[in-house]
């Protein structure tokens, strides 16, 4: 259950940092205010998963969704240039992701 939490929060992660992009500084309402909900609901989930997720843990999987995640907005939808070191940086954070994970059961 906290696990799921914690996916939902990233992935919440994702929507709030990607409508920030298009709130343009925030002079834009909608995605101004998608931001602010995304913020919520996406912290909300990481202090519930918090409750039995240990810190480290938890905070890594879930800015780790979130930079992998905005990573690939930023390429699929707006347009960001795709080189070979940002995906590798992006490979190299998925690794550290699956490592928190299973030392969560050591």
């Amino acid at each position: 259950m906290h696990w799921i939490a914690l996916i939902v929060a990233g992935i919440f992660e994702v929507i709030w940092a990607s409508a920030m992009k298009q709130s343009e500084g925030f002079s834009k309402f909608w995605p101004s205010m998608i931001t602010l909900v995304g913020m919520l609901i996406s912290f909300g989930l990481l202090s519930l998963a918090m409750k039995s997720l240990p810190l480290g843990t938890a905070y890594t999987v879930w800015t780790g969704i979130g930079a992998v995640g905005a990573f690939l907005v930023g390429i699929v939808i707006l347009g960001e240039a795709f080189t070979l070191t940002r995906a590798l940086a992006a490979i190299f954070i998925v690794c550290g992701l699956v490592l928190m994970k299973i030392s969560n059961h050591e």
